[in-house]
């Protein structure tokens, strides 16, 4: 089986790049392909058949790309498809919950656990579920944000109404007493300065991302699947309609080294 092939990662739109760049400083010699379906994004708000539809054509188009393993780098597909994917994939998959929950049962000392992320993600209760899997007796607060990503998109990082929202969002959660929050939306980390302000020193942040990435590194050491050291790794984009703004919001935050984004059709658009 060959090693250097690459490692492919999907998102709803341009978010799961925060899950690149994890990947990137953690695995410098492997490949990336990233796949962003920024024709149909955003999945939070779709019903889960819908999002399990997409999430089948983006990963079939992943595998026809020659990926040894898939990332499903979106909490709101992760949720939702994952299950059906693990089943029906020829390549091993990653998706973000699980290791996120990992990390956050490993981080809380009170076992109150807040998730924030779309409203996809939240009412699947698939958080809920990992969590109670590790920790039957964990409290858990959860709380949808659907103003964040947009907020994200128009490159409002660092912004006084972007703290106002944030603050609204999260003041419950810490009156309620979560000390560990699980950021259940790759594009999140984005904002973790912020979201730092707003909670203090008090409560930690899990940021799916980085977790993502420990995952996938457990993963192909497990199966035999690292690509030899010494080879240089990259990383190629493809988007299913043009990039806008938030690739150079993106590409300026992360620091990631994007290149020629490259155009891909989605194998059956969705009806206007």
């Amino acid at each position: 089986m060959s090693n250097s092939r690459p490692i492919g990662v999907f998102d709803s739109g341009i978010g799961g790049l925060t899950v690149v760049k994890a990947l990137r400083d953690l695995l410098p010699n492997e490949k990336i392909f990233y796949l962003g379906d920024t024709a149909r994004v955003p999945y939070g708000g779709k019903s889960a058949s819908t999002v399990e539809r997409y999430s089948l054509e983006m990963t079939d188009m992943l595998v026809d790309e020659g990926v040894k393993t898939i990332v499903i780098a979106c909490n709101s597909a992760s949720a939702v498809a994952l299950p059906k994917l693990e089943k029906t994939l020829s390549v091993p998959v990653v998706g973000v919950i699980k290791p996120g929950a990992q990390a956050a049962v490993a981080a809380t000392h009170n076992r109150h656990i807040g998730i924030i992320g779309t409203r996809a993600t939240i009412k699947s209760g698939a958080y809920e579920k990992a969590l109670r899997e590790l920790d039957p007796k964990i409290d858990i607060s959860t709380r949808t944000c659907p103003l964040l990503v947009p907020f994200i998109e128009e490159g409002w990082l660092e912004d006084d109404l972007t703290d106002q929202i944030i603050a609204r969002y999260l003041e419950p959660l810490v009156r309620e007493g979560v000390d560990t929050l699980v950021l259940g939306c790759t594009h999140y980390p984005l904002l973790i300065d912020a979201l730092s302000r707003a909670l203090g020193e008090k409560v930690k942040l899990v940021d799916s991302a980085r977790n993502c990435a420990t995952a996938v590194q457990e993963l192909l050491d497990r199966e035999q699947l690292r690509t030899p050291s010494g080879t240089s790794g990259g990383l190629e984009v493809a988007l299913t309609d043009l990039p806008d703004s938030f690739l150079h919001v993106a590409r300026d935050a992360l620091h990631l080294d994007i290149g020629e984004v490259h155009l891909r059709d989605v194998l059956h658009p969705a009806p206007h």
